[in-house]
């Protein structure tokens, strides 16, 4: 009885706490200040916010941004009186997330959701249902949230059965298990309202691939990469979604739209006509300088045999991606020291190097320049941030190295232009829809200033005329036979008419923590229904709905909330983006 009670933790209440917390509730734009009464308990407190910001508090969700307090969203049976106040500076700040009750008069008969069928009680409710954690795999709860909004992979994943005969399927048990299971993960989500328990995809997923049924010391299971369920999950996609019928019906059937015989060229299953990259690959030998025609013959090598001169061609290679990578540790060779602090620096860093490679004129290994162009684009495009790399560990007893995480910020927009990533035939394409934009636009300009009529006439004449020769010239330029000759030249499959190369963010997966073994993953999806459209301060950015997935903890959330994911501290910061081609 002694020990117990000699060792039992009494919590600390001090004059402070009794009367009342100072504390800091940043809302949306808005910020209160309170001060929190911890004897009153977690339903006091969302009492005490939601009469300030009129969210009702069963749908309140409250997030600590100060140390010291709970971690994640604040539970309803969480003791406030076992934090220590008097260890944390005050005052104390709270996030709290939802969105305000409007009053209204009925306008038609009253119909509560417990009354509704399960189906139409999904459509109506406030938020999309979540998935249950089923012992470390937020990893992917995370991912298929960001998947669940892509309408092509899905009407792939409703027809699936009658993909089976596919002639690129490897018809596999544990392939098939993975894929139905998967269907019917989603048909189950959009059915209901409540959190969902995947057990039957868990196993599937155990099943095919083995890795990640991996458990801990004590029989628990491991935390995994989100990033390599992702791959995981499309790699077997890829060999069931296989035949150009799958791939013309998975965009019929999810985006209504029409699949021309130019863009099946090189494209074989539904998974790489949606997020595969056709790469090209350019290496050129960087002792060896190829003269331009400019320059003439006198800057190349010169070789025992007079009159010859020693020109190492480049060499071109073409490959297929399904994501593109911003190397955000300073360059993709050990010796750069550039610093990365946006997306676009990473990902142009991740498509240039230097490796060393055998020259045929030098007869032995030298340094070559390696440099990558997207040469077809994908409807989805999926960047991943390089936190994780493996850190050797010469010194340790077993030398095996460590998995480390890189915390440091890296920003990212709304919107992400890949003009400058495409290889020559594809900027010349993007570059007559940007033409034909800016065109439009200076148009707009010219109405909206009320330029004196004879000038305004003049002007636009003549500057149409010279838009209309310049488009002539680029779409001719851009009308070129492809590399393999058969004259069949396609951008990318099931882009929007006019594409300019600008995609628009609308999901992400994020890690929290500084163990790349460990920590929680979390999903952030765009919402398909979007309300009053706000700007983010003074920025043109859209402060648009989305939805936060902590497994089967759903919460709303803004566009502002989902940009300042960039890194920096230990809060959750991006390690997957997604983005659509934009309309």
């Amino acid at each position: 009885y002694y020990f117990v009670n000699h060792h039992r933790q009494i919590p600390k209440i001090s004059k402070m706490s009794r009367d009342g917390i100072p504390t800091t509730v940043k809302w949306g734009k808005e910020i209160f200040d309170i001060n929190i009464i911890p004897d009153n308990g977690v339903k006091g407190l969302k009492s005490q916010i939601s009469d300030i910001t009129n969210v009702p508090s069963d749908r309140l969700k409250l997030m600590p941004k100060s140390k010291g307090l709970w971690k994640g969203l604040l539970k309803d049976d969480f003791d406030l009186m076992s934090i220590d106040f008097e260890r944390i500076n005050l005052p104390v700040q709270i996030l709290a997330m939802g969105s305000a009750a409007r009053l209204s008069g009925p306008k038609s008969k009253t119909v509560f959701a417990e009354d509704l069928p399960p189906e139409e009680a999904a459509r109506v409710a406030p938020e999309p249902s979540g998935l249950i954690n089923m012992g470390n795999t937020c990893y992917m709860n995370s991912i298929l949230q960001c998947l669940r909004v892509i309408p092509n992979f899905r009407s792939c994943l409703v027809n699936y059965e009658s993909n089976q005969n596919s002639v690129n399927s490897h018809n596999s048990y544990s392939n098939r298990l993975f894929m139905s299971s998967l269907r019917d993960v989603y048909s189950n989500l959009d059915r209901t309202s409540n959190a969902l328990q995947p057990n039957a995809f868990v196993m599937a997923t155990k099943s095919a691939f083995p890795q990640f049924a991996q458990t801990g010391p004590r029989g628990e299971p491991q935390q995994q990469d989100a990033e390599e369920f992702l791959s995981g999950l499309l790699s077997i996609a890829s060999q069931e979604s296989g035949g150009t019928v799958t791939v013309r019906n998975g965009f019929m059937g999810g985006s209504g739209k029409v699949v021309a015989e130019k863009d099946l060229v090189g494209v074989n299953n539904l998974i790489d006509a949606l997020f595969g990259i056709k790469m090209e690959e350019t290496f050129t030998c960087d002792e060896i300088p190829v003269p331009s025609q400019s320059e003439g013959k006198g800057d190349a090598m010169e070789i025992d045999t007079p009159n010859e001169i020693a020109v190492e061609p480049e060499v071109v290679k073409y490959d297929l991606h399904r994501k593109l990578v911003c190397n955000i540790q300073g360059g993709s060779d050990t010796s750069s020291q550039v610093n990365i602090s946006h997306i676009i620096d990473g990902i142009n860093l991740s498509l240039s190097g230097k490796i060393t490679k055998r020259s045929e004129i030098l007869g032995r290994d030298c340094l070559w320049t390696r440099k990558q162009r997207i040469d077809r684009l994908p409807s989805v495009l999926v960047v991943q941030f390089g936190r994780f790399f493996w850190k050797e560990t010469p010194d340790s007893q077993d030398h095996t190295g460590v998995k480390c995480k890189v915390m440091k910020p890296v920003a990212f927009s709304g919107t992400l232009d890949v003009y400058e990533f495409c290889s020559d035939r594809i900027q010349k394409v993007l570059k007559i829809a940007k033409d034909k934009a800016l065109a439009a636009e200076e148009d707009r300009i010219a109405k909206k200033l009320k330029c004196n009529p004879s000038t305004k006439s003049d002007f636009s004449d003549s500057k149409s005329s010279g838009e209309d020769e310049d488009l002539k010239v680029a779409l001719a330029m851009s009308i070129e036979t492809d590399v393999d000759g058969t004259g069949n030249f396609s951008i990318g499959l099931g882009l929007p008419e006019n594409f300019q190369g600008v995609y628009e963010l609308f999901a992400v997966v994020t890690h929290k923590g500084r163990d790349a073994d460990g920590g929680h993953y979390m999903g952030w999806v765009k919402s398909e229904f979007q309300g009053e459209r706000t700007k983010i301060g003074d920025t043109d950015e859209d402060n648009d709905d989305w939805f936060v997935f902590d497994d089967d903890e759903v919460s709303p959330c803004k566009t502002e909330d989902v940009l300042k994911l960039k890194g920096g501290g230990d809060w959750h910061m991006s390690y997957l983006n997604f983005y659509r081609a934009k309309k």
